[in-house]
């Protein structure tokens, strides 16, 4: 059998957006046994969320954007720099134009375009707005994997000899 490496970069990327859809929901029943939660928690788990998509972020994406700039020879802070405040931009933009509600808040608090949507329709739509940017990491991930890896078979093709 052949290593996950060596399989289609579309299947990879599809097998590893399933598997972090299974880590999120992982991750999200950790609160069904739970009756009630204290502030504390509630600050405490999203203090720790919000460090592992940092350090995520640095470490998954950031760094390789800069390494691989400066591998293809362009000024090494561009590419990072560009698309993290690209990034930036599209989600305070999608944040004010999409309809959606942050947990806790009552329908008449929602953010984005009015509407008259269900509030449970607006709590969807936010954690939507969440997944995009994580699904693009996903995506983008895998197809700079496959680039590279294309990369290195046109500079040194597969022996056809045993």
């Amino acid at each position: 059998m052949s290593s996950f490496s060596e399989w289609d970069p579309i299947l990879q990327a599809f097998l590893a957006t399933v598997f972090t859809w299974l880590l999120t929901a992982i991750g999200a029943s950790l609160v069904f046994g739970m009756k009630t939660m204290s502030r504390r928690v509630v600050d405490l788990m999203l203090g720790f969320a919000a460090g592992v998509m940092i350090a995520a972020s640095v470490w998954s994406l950031l760094i390789p954007a800069i390494d691989l700039a400066e591998a293809d020879g362009q000024p090494k802070w561009v590419p990072a720099l560009v698309g993290f405040i690209g990034g930036g931009l599209f989600l305070f933009g999608v944040d004010r134009l999409l309809p959606h509600l942050h947990p806790g808040l009552t329908s008449d608090h929602a953010e984005g375009l009015k509407t008259t949507w269900a509030r449970s329709t607006l709590l969807v739509t936010a954690i939507t707005l969440h997944n995009i940017p994580e699904g693009l990491a996903v995506g983008v991930a895998f197809g700079a994997i496959a680039q590279e890896g294309a990369r290195r078979w046109r500079r040194q093709p597969p022996s056809l000899s045993g």
